[in-house]
């Protein structure tokens, strides 16, 4: 499908996509994918939709259908894993998920015969592996990323443990979690279906949580999971040495994957954009003890970001020995090399300056679309008539931000009762 001849429909979706924090840059892959997954007539509808969630009232106003056939159309997307339906009080509200993490994803966490997996495997390959405008966005504008790492507990000594704070364990988010939920692996899956696989466990491995898994659950996308098969998951994982890798806030966590360096968009993305720092990290870096350090390799071998590399040890009395060392500007911190070793002569050592995370969903959309130039997005949704409370609750977020953020979404809004309300609140701290 040429760009040229492009159905207008699909044109307004991706401007619709790029509304989003994240972004999507239109490309005629990007309309190839689109018009694998939703017909015209779908792309223009959803088109439409506000950013934030909406109920079926809502939908029927913009759309100016029947509330019968507005539920139909909105109930049938969300059995597609195109929109997710959440209960909230007993109301039923939809939101259309970004392209990651999101509906791109959900299309392969399944084994499914209503669309060709092959082709849209390499579509979504060619668009996130080969065009770089997608997942340079997505991964390196910012400073605010969309997941982080967490930290294999295993190997966190005494001292260690003192200082991890709960949300950065992903049993803590398996253990608190109201909903889980279980699917196929979208990233190694892909993978398979283009030739590039690897031996790492593919089905019943990454896992949703929250409101999220209660979705997909619904909808036949993931396997409702409970805390003790979820943690046993987690030890299958690790000891295939995967990282896990999910979403980017304190509470509430909707994803965490079970990632392979070989196959994971996101830690691909740490190699090819290291020093952009596109995946934040966990408060912890390896540290190598030169002296009994064998050189056998096998910690070079598990990282996922080719993070060790093996050097001359440098001694006199053993002058072909070799011993790892690490590059600290690649790191994730995740910890799988120290559980590789089978010398123990590697161990977790705390950042000097702590990795801030997001409180919320919420919080870490709001500083997204602030770094990138979209809180106008998210306050001027002209298809969303916006509630005091949900207007309060995002200025909310803006007036506890740290003042160089306040002075970002600022001159983005160019709003003079913005302007003044943050100078009011800067003298109360």
């Amino acid at each position: 499908m040429a760009h040229n001849i492009v159905r207008p429909g699909y044109r307004q979706f991706a401007r619709r996509l790029n509304r989003f924090p994240q972004g999507a840059p239109p490309s005629e892959l990007l309309y190839k994918i689109l018009s694998m997954l939703f017909n015209e007539r779908e792309a223009r509808l959803v088109a439409r939709l506000p950013l934030k969630p909406f109920s079926v009232e809502r939908a029927k106003t913009i759309w100016k259908k029947s509330l019968r056939e507005t539920k139909q159309l909105l109930d049938g997307f969300a059995e597609r894993a195109l929109l997710l339906d959440m209960d909230y009080n007993g109301r039923t509200f939809y939101v259309l998920p970004p392209p990651m993490a999101g509906f791109f994803e959900f299309s392969l966490m399944r084994i499914r015969k209503d669309i060709n997996q092959k082709i849209l495997s390499e579509l979504l390959f060619q668009y996130l592996n080969k065009e770089e405008d997608f997942i340079k966005h997505l991964f390196t504008a910012g400073e605010t990323q969309l997941g982080r790492v967490f930290v294999q507990e295993e190997v966190l000594s005494e001292k260690n443990r003192l200082e991890v704070l709960d949300y950065e364990l992903a049993t803590h988010v398996i253990k608190t979690a109201s909903h889980i939920g279980i699917g196929v692996c979208y990233c190694r899956h892909k993978m398979m279906h283009v030739g590039r696989g690897c031996d790492a466990p593919m089905e019943d491995i990454c896992m949703t949580f929250n409101t999220a898994a209660a979705a997909l659950v619904r909808n036949d996308f993931a396997r409702r999971a409970g805390a003790a098969e979820c943690l046993e998951i987690l030890d299958r994982a690790r000891e295939a040495n995967l990282v896990q890798f999910g979403e980017n806030v304190k509470n509430r966590v909707n994803f965490i994957c079970n990632c392979c360096g070989c196959c994971c968009e996101a830690l691909i993305a740490v190699r090819r954009f290291g020093l952009s720092q596109p995946v934040h990290t966990t408060n912890f870096l390896p540290s190598v003890s030169g002296r009994h350090c064998t050189g056998c390799g096998k910690c070079v071998d598990t990282c996922p970001v080719d993070a060790l590399s093996l050097v001359p040890a440098g001694g006199s009395d053993e002058p072909g020995r070799k011993k790892a060392v690490v590059d600290h500007t690649v790191c994730l911190g995740c910890g799988v090399c120290a559980r590789a070793c089978p010398v123990m002569c590697i161990s977790l050592q705390s950042r000097r300056k702590r990795v801030v995370t997001p409180l919320d969903t919420n919080h870490r959309i709001v500083l997204m679309a602030i770094e990138r130039g979209k809180l106008q997005n998210l306050i001027f949704d002209d298809q969303l008539l916006w509630s005091h409370r949900a207007l309060a609750a995002v200025f909310g977020i803006i007036f506890r931000l740290p003042p160089l953020k306040q002075a970002m979404a600022s001159r983005q809004l160019q709003s003079l009762w913005l302007d003044g309300m943050i100078e009011r609140m800067s003298k109360f701290r």
